[in-house]
């Protein structure tokens, strides 16, 4: 079993030490036969930036294979939605406990992601060099 999450997509841009790749990520009901006929089906085009130190090889237009290991796709769910989705639960149940208010507890719960968010954006430029995809050649 491959330890590789990989996508086919094309060069969009070419930065200093940034190839943008843009992929078209589609639902499994996607390639069905009637999904022009069904609302299930959808498809989103993403833009994902690859860092590589040279980027020379690459020109605009160029098929590529981008790929990251499950790792780091795991990493990316813990920072994005687990630690956050437990931070909620705890501070709303502690905030429950010290007050009977389930509006203001809610609020509390809601406000305590703004910091963590706000650490997370802080922290980019380290998690980005963490969380990050590569081209396959």
């Amino acid at each position: 079993m491959s330890n590789k999450i990989s996508h086919s997509g094309v060069i969009e841009q070419i930065l200093d030490g940034c190839v943008k790749v843009r992929i078209v990520q589609t639902s499994a009901c996607a390639a069905c036969k009637v999904a022009a006929h069904c609302n299930a089906a959808e498809s989103k085009i993403k833009i994902v930036d690859v860092f590589c130190s040279d980027n020379s090889t690459y020109q605009v237009g160029q098929d590529v294979v981008v790929w990251a290991s499950k790792d780091v796709a795991n990493k990316a769910l813990l920072l994005g939605f687990g630690i956050p989705f437990l931070l909620l639960i705890c501070v709303l149940l502690i905030a429950l406990r010290f007050t009977s208010e389930e509006g203001i507890a809610a609020l509390t719960a809601l406000g305590s992601l703004v910091p963590y968010y706000f650490m997370l954006w802080l922290l980019r430029k380290k998690i980005q060099r963490q969380i990050a995809f590569h081209i396959d050649n």
